[in-house]
């Protein structure tokens, strides 16, 4: 009896995705499948056989069954299994839903002034939630947040601050002078 597993997993487009296959015991027999096409197989004492659109982009690890496909293109979307038997010849069959997100964009700063405090706003359009982070020329500290107040004695004429959002492999920032925030 096989034993089966599903999961929504998303890449996004440019990148390299791997996925997230655990197993523990020693594998004899792979094979991937999207939409029902065979991608990808291999057997003991033979080397991986690549199909269709991952002839070029795909690679199989052998002894844990990840299957990587490389620079992400929108069309590598859909639905991934991974049929495999163990050494003791246990079939196990894992699904993944694989979904291709367009990059975030560029993150944009914005900042205004709420009574003795500046503050900043970091933006950037994704479908999933991303990481914000702040890092300012005066201090080594960093603030894990989206949205940072500064007291307004405390702003140095020089000071930038920049914002970074990280997602996945991708890491994007933008910069401003807080002087840009005073008319």
């Amino acid at each position: 009896v096989a034993r089966i597993r599903c999961e929504d997993v998303f890449g996004i487009l440019g990148e390299n995705f791997t996925f997230p296959v655990k197993i523990d015991e020693k594998v004899v027999e792979i094979i991937w499948t999207k939409n029902k096409d065979k991608v990808a197989e291999w057997e003991v004492q033979n080397t991986a056989t690549y199909f269709t659109s991952l002839q070029d982009r795909g690679l199989l690890n052998e002894e844990n069954a990840c299957l990587t496909i490389f620079n992400l293109e929108d069309n590598d979307a859909g639905t991934y299994v991974l049929d495999y038997f163990d050494s003791r010849r246990r079939n196990y069959v894992l699904t993944f839903i694989l979904a291709v997100l367009a990059p975030p964009s560029e993150p944009e700063i914005s900042c205004n002034i709420s009574g003795d405090d500046l503050v900043l706003n970091c933006t950037a359009h994704f479908q999933k939630p991303l990481n914000y982070a702040w890092k300012f020329s005066s201090t080594p500290i960093t603030h894990q947040t989206q949205e940072v107040f500064i007291p307004k004695k405390d702003i140095d004429a020089s000071e930038k601050a920049v914002c970074f959002i990280k997602f996945s492999q991708m890491e994007k920032s933008s910069e401003i002078f807080l002087t840009q925030c005073f008319p």
